[in-house]
């Protein structure tokens, strides 16, 4: 079992350092499959799910849900599992932030999820059209009315994710808790710089997602033949320059040196770096899960860190 949590901001929740993705579910990963991943993560030790109201809208036939339905699901069928997990979802990707979409959404993924609050509930991306004093007010609302236990920020610029941080304190709105930007071992820049300032800074709890670059930092993907494994192997053809060859090299002998995957390698660097709470990956097979979980108890020396922080720069 993973002893080792951590807090997510000052919401008083705690985590286990890897959080399980669900945009798989009910996408690449069928229901059985899902279940069998859920059941293995949290039977492990691990307590966070993610996922997202819009999940999975782009797979002919579906619509966004499917992912929290699945899950709703999932729970319905463990009910003692619901006491032992925190459930993030999102709202705003396609449908934007305005308080008259933010309130019926909520309601609809708390249906799906089955669920009578949501443990973490993020603004997927920023919304330029909205005022934050509207959309922090209505997540405020939610907030003192129990529907959700903490606030999150996702895609958000470090600018506009301080005006965020600024408008909840004069506001006295419940303050955001949690940030999830994308951050891996070949994007670094992404996050590296104001972003991760402004997290340090305001005690933000950081979950990124990406954390294994759409399965490059696998290992599966080594020239552009390989993209053909899976329906996201093409994103993984960008990686294939020096630098991403480089740090294959140095994942595969960190992970000669660990005896760990290297998915596993590239997760326990990612839970080491500063601000950063828990990487987000998902999983197609319990096999995957297995290195999902191996990451959270997995301790890299601060050789082998540097070693892959060297191959990345």
């Amino acid at each position: 079992m993973v002893r080792k949590m951590r807090p997510i901001g000052d919401s008083g929740l705690m985590v286990a350092p890897i959080a399980l993705g669900g945009n798989v579910f009910d996408w690449t990963a069928d229901e059985t499959t899902s279940f069998a991943v859920l059941d293995a993560f949290v039977d492990a030790g691990g307590n966070m799910i993610d996922t997202a109201d819009v999940y999975s809208s782009w797979v002919p036939g579906h619509s966004g849900g499917e992912s929290e339905a699945l899950i709703g699901r999932w729970l319905a069928r463990n009910p003692g599992k619901r006491d032992k997990v925190l459930i993030a979802t999102k709202v705003g990707y396609d449908s934007g932030l305005a308080p008259e979409t933010i309130a019926p959404s909520c309601e609809a993924s708390m249906r799906r999820l089955g669920v009578e609050a949501i443990d973490l509930y993020y603004q997927h991306k920023d919304d330029p059209n909205v005022p934050m004093e509207d959309s922090l007010g209505i997540f405020d609302r939610l907030h003192r009315g129990g529907k959700i236990r903490a606030v999150g920020l996702s895609n958000f610029s470090a600018e506009r994710a301080r005006e965020a941080m600024n408008v909840a304190r004069r506001n006295g709105f419940a303050r955001p808790a949690a940030l999830q930007p994308w951050y891996n071992l070949v994007e670094r820049e992404r996050f590296e710089g104001d972003l991760r300032d402004l997290a340090m800074d305001e005690g933000l709890a950081v979950f990124p997602y990406f954390s294994l670059a759409s399965g490059f930092l696998s290992g599966k993907y080594r020239a552009k033949k390989d993209a053909s494994k899976s329906v996201r192997g093409d994103r993984t053809v960008g990686y294939l320059d020096e630098r991403g060859l480089s740090v294959l090299q140095a994942l595969d002998e960190v992970a000669a040196e660990t005896g760990a995957s290297m998915a596993t390698v590239a997760l326990a660097w990612l839970k080491a770096q500063p601000a950063v709470t828990a990487p987000i990956a998902s999983a197609t097979s319990v096999d995957q899960a297995k290195e999902l979980i191996d990451a959270m108890t997995l301790e890299l020396t601060p050789a082998q860190v540097e070693k892959l922080a060297e191959a990345s720069a």
